[in-house]
């Protein structure tokens, strides 16, 4: 099958079709990475654009409120999809790439970026642009499986889509102990990469319920005394490995120091945006809110309802 005909065939099964990348690979005998290079191209040679018009009176409001309840420089919020948990996802994900592509198309740097499925859903819904001179550098380490929503992958998408450069973190997303995690982190590769990271002049980040319920707890990160731990210490949420009390200070837990990641300052330090999607993340979102690192905040409507009127 020739080129050009392979990468039609990949991007109308993944845009059209509805497949995940994966599954398309299986279709068509492809590795999920080929198929990554391939939906790459498409959008490179202009055969895939998708944008979506969000804004409308109601969320343009409603994004002004979040912004100056929470102290934010900027809210942006996608109309309410419906109640299916992944059409949520896809519609702050399709929100926060149209900011993406405004934020980083042209402009050289370094963008730090997290994981978790809406950040999965943005990269997917990027229609991508070229920039050589960006750099792209997961904010903590890896997961111990595959996946769209893991911070290697995320951060490859991303950097693919826009022609430039990824730069993982070579390091566990959790060690066992916070004395390994000082050891892995003294280790070069490690440092470089962290160094790198701080000099993010724009993070991108989701945030987790850190409970039974999180990607952390399905993907094995967790495990029942770690999560016995956290709900003891009154962790509502997490982010970039990072665990938080509802008022937005750090929970009292080892988990804290035992994630290989950037920390609080390098937050403060970088222009921040958190990705949110579904009321299931309502106390997590507030929790990171308060912590006060945030500097825009991309919602569904419905959230961005709760969020308003639980701060009311």
């Amino acid at each position: 099958m020739a080129g050009e005909e392979t990468r039609v065939r990949v991007a109308w099964l993944y845009h059209v079709g509805g497949l995940s990348q994966d599954e398309v690979g299986k279709r068509l005998g492809l590795s999920r990475f080929k198929v990554l290079r391939l939906l790459s191209e498409a959008r490179e040679a202009g055969l895939v654009r998708v944008t979506l018009d969000h804004e409308n009176a109601t969320t343009l409001a409603l994004a002004e409120e979040l912004r100056e309840r929470f102290g934010l420089s900027d809210a942006l919020v996608a109309p309410d999809p419906g109640s299916d948990p992944a059409a949520v996802r896809r519609a702050v994900g399709t929100v926060a790439a149209r900011w993406l592509d405004d934020a980083i198309v042209g402009e050289a740097g370094v963008l730090g970026v997290g994981w978790g499925r809406t950040l999965a859903a943005m990269a997917d819904a990027w229609p991508g642009g070229r920039n050589p001179d960006l750099r792209v550098v997961s904010l903590m380490g890896a997961m111990v499986r595959t996946g769209d929503d893991g911070p290697i992958d995320v951060c490859a998408r991303i950097a693919a889509s826009a022609g430039g450069q990824a730069l993982f973190l070579p390091a566990p997303f959790l060690a066992d102990t916070p004395e390994d995690a000082a050891r892995i982190q003294s280790q070069r590769l490690v440092r470089e990469a962290l160094d790198v990271a701080r000099t993010a002049s724009r993070m991108v980040i989701s945030v987790g319920e850190g409970g039974p319920g999180s990607l952390l707890s399905m993907s094995g990160v967790l495990d029942d005394g770690d999560l016995a731990r956290l709900a003891a210490a009154g962790a509502v949420a997490d982010t970039t490995g990072k665990f938080f009390r509802e008022d937005g200070t750090l929970a009292p837990v080892d988990l804290n120091e035992r994630a290989p990641s950037i920390g609080l300052d390098d937050l403060r330090r970088s222009e921040v945006t958190m990705l949110a999607a579904g009321t299931a993340k309502r106390r997590a979102t507030r929790a990171v809110l308060r912590a006060g690192f945030v500097d825009r905040l991309i919602a569904d409507e419905t959230l961005a309802t709760a969020l308003m009127e639980d701060d009311a």
